[in-house]
């Protein structure tokens, strides 16, 4: 597989990974996202597995000061770039850092952006759901929303079998990126997560970048409305009754 960076806004690029593999043996596609800081250092979110291309192609960007591992589901190949980047510092999120005792010092995220960052992102760290906590983050230059897991639109032809039934009904497939299921019945706690819901709706969203999922490069507000919509407001956060079938 070829990996390059392309170009998605004003010094933010996009890299496409290898398929992985997760529970039930769904497979899904993965994507990276790397950002030019104002001091030309590289910021680089849910990393991918870091081949030679891919390597090439980001050390002709800058130098790697910032790997993020958004939630705790993200974190198959936070390792092997924290080892080919000794001098970057690894940030990730609380449920990451006991999984990979191996990284040295980990930075977890917060409700607070870390000082570097301030000047290029917003960031919200939704919690209250059972299967992870994800740091959702504003890129201010592009105006990009960088979501992980909480919003996907997996082609509805990747999977086959029972597991397409089951991608389906989780909402996992839908046209546009949007909340699967799963994780919409996850929040337990919708009062820990109302406040981030609120603040990423906040956002002056001009795109959207989902790990698992079709970039959206115009008017994105419609789609974070419906995923996180219902939170902000305290309500249960079912689909929205626009959404498709």
């Amino acid at each position: 597989m070829t990996q390059s960076l392309a170009a998605f806004g004003p010094d933010l690029f996009l890299s496409e990974g290898p398929v992985v593999r997760g529970a039930g043996g769904f497979r899904f596609p993965t994507r990276m996202a790397v950002a030019r800081m104002p001091d030309c250092g590289l910021w680089v979110w849910s990393p991918v597995a870091l081949t030679p291309e891919l390597r090439a192609a980001v050390d002709a960007l800058g130098p790697v000061r910032h790997v993020v591992a958004p939630n705790g589901l993200h974190h198959l190949f936070v390792g092997e770039w924290a080892s080919a980047y000794p001098e970057a510092r690894v940030y990730a999120a609380p449920d990451v850092a006991g999984k990979h005792p191996d990284l040295g010092p980990v930075r977890p995220l917060s409700d607070d952006v870390p000082g570097a960052w301030r000047a290029v992102f917003d960031m919200a760290l939704v919690r209250g759901n059972r299967l992870t906590t994800e740091a959702v983050f504003l890129h201010r230059p592009s105006r990009t929303v960088l979501v992980c897991d909480l919003m996907q639109n997996i082609p509805r032809d990747f999977y086959r079998g029972w597991r397409k039934v089951i991608a389906r009904l989780d909402r996992m497939t839908e046209p546009e990126p949007a909340m699967p299921a799963k994780f919409r019945v996850g929040f337990v706690d919708r009062a820990a997560a109302r406040p981030a819901a609120a603040r990423i709706l906040s956002w002056p969203a001009e795109r959207l970048v989902v790990a698992h999922g079709t970039p959206v490069d115009r008017d994105p507000a419609p789609l974070l409305e419906r995923a996180f919509g219902a939170l902000a407001r305290g309500g249960r956060g079912e689909p929205h009754a626009s959404d498709p079938g």
